[in-house]
């Protein structure tokens, strides 16, 4: 007879601020194993998700609906 393995039970973090500083500890972590600087992955993390609403918002609707019709191109040329 084999032996059982007992399942482990695993804590959900309820608190949203202990919830981000783990994912930010697990970035840093990633970033430090492929020899990236920390502090840089997260300042350019940052940008990125402000950049595209900020340049969406600059632009008239005729410029965001060429911008669009532009990635909708380029997303499906690339499938077959």
């Amino acid at each position: 007879m084999l032996p059982v393995c007992q399942k482990r039970s695993r804590k959900e973090i309820s608190d949203p601020n202990l919830s981000a500083a783990n994912v930010l500890k697990q970035m840093f972590k990633q970033a430090e194993a492929e020899g990236k600087d920390p502090l840089a992955v997260a300042l350019g993390r940052r940008g990125g998700l402000k950049g595209g609403p900020a340049r969406a918002a600059k632009m008239s609707p005729k410029q965001r609906s060429a911008s669009a019709s532009k990635a909708a191109l380029a997303r499906w040329k690339t499938q077959k």
